[in-house]
């Protein structure tokens, strides 16, 4: 069994997940590239110093979770950090024009994908001295942020994206009041430019991936329950 940090980070093999992974590696962990696509993860994991191999896995599957988690196991026999990375945008609809079809189709992923994902691999977390979730939330999923009129976020309008991450933080919560002994958090990357906005975003992935960073790296003893940006501590 390695004696290094084992951590998986879903939807890695490009923007902030990619981003993520590679600054894990570089701290000398074992990193996982979670992808749908094993070609293309292994094709990320490849361009990576360090330890980082692709683990293929689809977060809307049972079956390939179910795999996945069966991966770790033989391969590792245990988890020190999960990071739910993997997320959509969803289809660029108007409130109005959004239906429940389209909200079913983000929360498949941004939702249900997080929760398939924490369910199978808490087994192999509560073998770490350490375990850590980090949730990858959405300063849109802050009613605090989403309704201060001088955020941006305020001025932007969507229905099935912004919900999927207010439940993500939600489910972050109750996950870290269930889960004591872990360290369980959800981060606001902030304003990325990734192919999720159309790479419109004002901050680098590398800026876009510090709150992951931080909480990925927190002391046994740190915060649980909360929800960060780089800057700082974001409202629920």
């Amino acid at each position: 069994m390695t004696e290094t940090t084992i951590a998986l980070v879903t939807g890695a093999n490009k923007g902030i997940g990619l981003a993520t992974a590679r600054r894990l590696a570089d701290r000398g962990w074992t990193v996982l590239l979670g992808a749908r696509d094993a070609e293309r993860g292994a094709a990320a994991a490849a361009g990576l110093d360090g330890d980082a191999s692709v683990l293929p896995i689809d977060v809307t599957d049972d079956g390939s979770v179910a795999a996945a988690a069966k991966e770790v196991e033989t391969r590792y026999g245990r988890l020190d950090v999960l990071v739910n990375n993997a997320g959509i945008s969803g289809p660029f609809t108007g409130v109005l024009d959004t239906g429940a079809e389209e909200m079913r189709t983000c929360f498949e992923t941004n939702v249900f994908g997080p929760v398939r994902v924490t369910k199978a691999f808490v087994p192999l977390l509560q073998r770490s001295g350490a375990p850590r979730i980090v949730m990858v939330s959405s300063g849109m999923g802050s009613l605090a942020v989403t309704t201060d009129p001088e955020r941006l976020e305020s001025q932007l309008l969507g229905l099935h994206y912004p919900a999927s991450k207010t439940a993500l933080n939600m489910i972050t919560t109750m996950y870290a009041k269930a889960l004591p002994a872990f360290r369980v958090n959800a981060a606001d990357p902030g304003y990325t430019a990734t192919d999720l906005n159309g790479n419109s975003g004002h901050q680098t992935v590398e800026e876009g991936s510090d709150a992951i960073i931080a909480l990925a790296t927190a002391a046994p003893d740190g915060p649980t329950g909360l929800f960060f940006h780089r800057t700082g501590p974001v409202p629920w």
